[in-house]
């Protein structure tokens, strides 16, 4: 990949402290472009940015680091202020932060099921808030990172957080499909990807191995190129272009799920 295609570019990283996350923010750096890592918290951050500039030899100067929470609404509100105020022009954000849903229910402060919000209406609000900052220039774009699990999974419209019958594989597969279906909203560039099954916190959901986050991160990255042409919506598993679930690009599902989304997160419109 040619560097100069991205280092001109400001990503943001969500979940960027580990695994894929933290490989993505790794290759963009080496790439040259200004990494923004998000953490959990602030000092976990931090120390993914340290360790960027001590075994990766990144440029201290093109990181950023922000801590929030996405069990907490009101923290990644915080975030996208905070980084809409700093980098009024961002090129990329990339939806990676995501936890496996435990083997109990469990509901946040938000009152919502914490695969559903963590992984999904997090980052539904976050890219909301951003879309100023994305749409500042032409050429701006999202990727989430989703799973082939999202194929496995459907919405539970009347019953999001699956209080009724709760399993922690349908609960974490039902927000991939919101993560891949929020990829077809209008309002700015999109695609998701699945970046292979790899060796992460999230492997037990798939299988006992899986390749490096290295090369997972690469099926990110790539994507993050502006040389390569992308079309809102698309779905990628690892490097190539395929299908997604029907539901995925269904008009009305999108709308349906905005509508859902924005009143979990309690956003007007």
């Amino acid at each position: 990949m040619p560097e100069s295609t991205l280092s001109s570019r400001t990503v943001l990283v969500t979940g960027a402290t580990s695994g894929i996350g933290y490989e993505t923010a790794r290759q963009l750096a080496e790439h040259g472009a200004t990494v923004l890592l998000h953490g959990r918290v602030a000092e976990q951050a931090r120390a993914a940015a340290d360790r960027l500039v001590a075994e990766a030899g990144a440029d201290p100067d093109r990181l950023c680091t922000y801590g929030a929470d996405f069990a907490r609404l009101d923290e990644v509100e915080t975030l996208a202020h905070k980084v809409v105020a700093e980098h009024p022009h961002l090129d990329v954000l990339v939806n990676n932060a995501g936890i496996a849903a435990p083997e109990r229910h469990t509901v946040t402060a938000d009152g919502n099921e914490i695969a559903f919000q963590v992984n999904f209406l997090a980052h539904y609000l976050l890219t909301c808030l951003l879309e100023p900052a994305l749409t500042s220039d032409p050429g701006g774009r999202v990727v989430n990172v989703s799973s082939t699990l999202h194929r496995t999974a459907s919405i539970q419209w009347s019953d999001p957080n699956r209080a009724r019958r709760y399993s922690r594989l349908a609960a974490y597969a039902q927000s991939q499909l919101a993560l891949t279906v929020f990829a077809s909203d209008p309002r700015v560039t999109a695609v998701s990807v699945h970046p292979g099954v790899c060796d992460t916190a999230l492997l037990p959901l798939y299988a006992h191995e899986g390749v490096s986050p290295t090369e997972g991160a690469a099926n990110v990255v790539r994507l993050c190129d502006p040389a390569i042409e992308i079309v809102n919506g698309s779905y990628y598993d690892r490097d190539a272009r395929v299908e997604p679930a029907p539901a995925a690009t269904e008009d009305r599902t999108v709308k349906r799920l905005n509508k859902l989304a924005d009143l979990l997160v309690g956003r007007t419109t």
